[in-house]
């Protein structure tokens, strides 16, 4: 694949060297392209030396090959990073005034941005509207890492994971699984989720205290974005809705972006409704702070520390059962009643075990509380299931006996996923003959 890497002019472009490492040592063909305020940071030797690729910022330079227009279209795929305020602004406003912006405006294929930069830089709302921009016109941009920035500050604008931004920039590559996964033969046959709408939410919750800082938890949203391309793949018309992810949202869908718990709740209220099937795959926050400070909080001259109180946030997933449950009439999915609600619910659980119960006896006592009609319960852990590639997950359902052995499906992310989206197509028959 031929890729196009555009380096920004920020501190975070010495991490662009690893990202370049990653690409190379996977066979592509990369073309660097650096902003000159970016050499700065990292010369072009080094960019030469790694890509084996001559490297230029410049219009004027190998005018014989019209670069400027060449480059951006013979890529297979471009990335920024890192992405700068700067770059980000003259990205959104169809600037061309070096060899990157002009690639940028020729662009054929997808285009991938990789912020960093300062938290205020980040957070104004110049910022917020460029990327809201780019991401209108099918730009991908990454959200950007939190953690220590340049200087002594932490916050929001680190320059995701190179490892991160490998992984968003080959699925960007990707085409969508309902393009490559099925034959020319089995095209012509529907999917055994045709015809119906599969609501999905994926990716962790964020809760803000301030401006710059949140409470957040590690959710990459790999999980939840594989289920989408497997139920398009199944042929299914799916409602995504996207908290924070780590990696784009599929092709295909139909996307709602949320931030919050809150936010999530109000977005699975619109979804829900006409939805045959909801897939409960984000990461909720359990609780919130009770006050959100419009300011930085600072730290205070008299060395005391601030006080933050937490309140619960609402149980999504109980709620969407007991309000299907509440407009079929009964407590069970499929009963006559209102069909406008989601015949089959789908929670998942993360869980650790402790010296009180084991992961399957937490997830049985979910089940339960939740009332949904499968729970996919994954045993959490460091190294284990968020941001990992691969995963290992059971499914529990309510009609289990004490002495059932559960299913257990492990491997990548998209192969358990399509075993999931296939147990949630046998379910829909038995509760679902016909809509």
């Amino acid at each position: 694949m031929r890729i196009v890497l555009g380096v920004g002019g920020g501190i975070a472009a010495y991490k662009s060297a690893s990202l370049l490492r990653l690409f190379t040592e996977a066979g592509h063909n990369v073309s660097v392209i650096p902003t000159e305020a970016s050499t700065k940071f990292v010369g072009v030797a080094t960019w030469e030396a790694l890509s084996g690729n001559t490297v230029s910022g410049s219009v004027f330079d190998e005018v014989e090959k019209v670069n400027h227009v060449r480059l951006g279209h013979e890529a297979d795929l471009i990335v920024v990073a890192p992405a700068t305020a700067d770059l980000l602004a003259r990205a959104a406003t169809g600037q061309a005034n070096d060899l990157l912006t002009n690639t940028l405006l020729m662009a054929r294929g997808p285009v991938l941005f990789a912020p960093a930069m300062h938290t205020e830089m980040w957070a104004h709302p110049a910022t917020r509207a460029n990327v809201d921009t780019l991401r209108s016109r099918g730009v991908l941009v990454m959200e950007p890492g939190v953690g220590r920035l340049t200087g002594t500050d932490s916050g929001a604008g680190r320059l995701p994971d190179p490892e991160d931004i490998f992984a968003a920039a080959m699925a960007a590559a990707t085409p969508p699984a309902s393009s490559v996964l099925r034959t020319d033969a089995e095209a012509d046959r529907p999917g055994p989720l045709h015809g119906k709408t599969v609501t999905v939410t994926a990716g962790g919750t964020r809760e803000p205290l301030d401006p710059v800082r949140f409470l957040g938890n590690r959710s990459s949203g790999k999980q939840g974005a594989a289920l989408a391309r497997a139920a398009l793949d199944a042929g299914a018309h799916v409602r995504f809705i996207a908290a924070h992810m780590d990696i784009p949202a599929p092709e295909g869908v139909e996307l709602t972006r949320v931030e919050t718990a809150l936010e999530l709740r109000e977005a699975v209220h619109a979804a829900a409704p006409g939805s045959d099937v909801l897939i409960m795959a984000a990461a909720v926050a359990d609780f919130r702070p009770d006050t959100h400070s419009d300011t930085k909080i600072k730290k205070r001259d008299d060395g005391t520390d601030p006080v933050i109180t937490l309140v619960r946030n609402p149980d999504i997933l109980a709620e969407a059962v007991q309000r299907r449950d509440a407009a079929t009439g009964s407590g069970a999915a499929g009963d006559a009643g209102d069909t406008s609600q989601p015949s089959l619910i789908v929670g998942f659980a993360a869980e650790t075990g402790d010296g009180n119960a084991d992961v399957l006896d937490y997830g049985r006592q979910k089940l339960a509380r939740k009332g949904c009609d499968l729970l996919i319960l994954n045993r959490v852990g460091t190294s284990l299931v968020f941001g990992q590639d691969s995963t290992e997950v059971t499914l529990l359902s309510p009609q289990d006996s004490a002495d059932t052995v559960p299913p257990t499906f492990t491997g990548s992310k998209t192969d358990v996923a399509r075993r999931i989206v296939a147990r949630v197509a046998q379910e829909l028959e038995t509760v679902l003959p016909v809509r």
